[in-house]
């Protein structure tokens, strides 16, 4: 269902989402050296493929000596590798303790992973936990219906929160000040013919998800896919991420999908927050 080009093709660095050293100017405690760091780092999220020098520093907006340092302080400290044959540099393996570390330390995904589980079990189909991150969900935990492909297990893929069924849900148990504020900075582009980027159409599809309790999105990321989304929230209300199931429109409608996956997600997104 997830082709490897595609699933990489809508993936959105955190460096393109607007966090540029700027917008923390006057700001005193800000270090804009390890900004700059973490830029690098981020712009491995959209490559294709290893990234010489040159590439880094235009992904980056720095000139080439100050991609050569912080490249070369990367290296020493195993956060970026020499790909094979000396065609660019990759993410090196310390680049997962961060991740293992987000994964293991987060105070909701260590006992949702076993509802995720249980739900996939019962729904049969693709299920993922994803986590908002501003302008877009992040995946942080997949579990894989029988038609999945590798790439579709790779967690920390991106996808944009104005499109999706996450996204929409998220955007539902937020106050409207704060849906105003994303969708007035969202850099829509369409993904499929069909993705809305329309902020008029987008708001419908948050009002109808505030008012069913889920979201309903078809083709949105890919040309015969349907998602179903609930919002994940904390004790305080505030979402913080979605559960959502994913299909394929040649086997569910609509109607059916919603009827047979909504209850069980929407069970899965309290038992989450009930703690497992």
């Amino acid at each position: 269902m997830e082709p490897h080009d595609h699933e990489s093709s809508t993936n959105l660095p955190a460096s393109t989402l607007g966090a540029t050293e700027a917008g923390a100017e006057g700001d005193r405690l800000f270090i804009q050296s390890a900004a700059r760091t973490m830029r690098v780092l981020e712009s491995f999220a959209g490559a294709a493929g290893p990234m010489s020098l040159s590439e880094i520093a235009a992904a980056t907006g720095m000139n080439r000596s100050a991609a050569q340092r912080v490249v070369h302080t990367l290296r020493s400290l195993g956060y970026l590798i020499q790909a094979e044959g000396g065609t660019g540099f990759l993410p090196g393996p310390r680049v997962l303790d961060l991740a293992y570390g987000q994964l293991r330390l987060h105070p909701w995904i260590a006992q949702a992973s076993g509802v995720l589980i249980e739900l996939r079990r019962n729904v049969r189909e693709r299920v993922d936990l994803s986590l908002h991150d501003d302008l877009r969900m992040i995946y942080a935990l997949r579990q894989q219906s029988k038609r999945e492909t590798w790439f579709a297990t790779l967690v920390g893929h991106s996808v944009p929160v104005w499109c999706t069924s996450g996204g929409w849900a998220v955007l539902a148990a937020l106050p409207e000040a704060e849906v105003d504020d994303i969708l007035a900075r969202a850099p829509y582009h369409k993904i499929t013919a069909r993705t809305l980027t329309d902020p008029a159409e987008i708001r419908d599809r948050v009002a109808e998800t505030r008012a069913r309790g889920y979201s309903l999105a078809l083709h949105q990321i890919q040309i015969g896919e349907i998602a179903l989304g609930v919002a994940l929230t904390g004790r305080d209300g505030r979402p913080w991420g979605a559960v959502h199931v994913a299909a394929s429109l040649s086997e569910w409608s609509p109607k059916d999908f919603a009827a047979r996956i909504a209850p069980l997600a929407i069970e899965a997104a309290l038992a989450i927050r009930m703690g497992g």
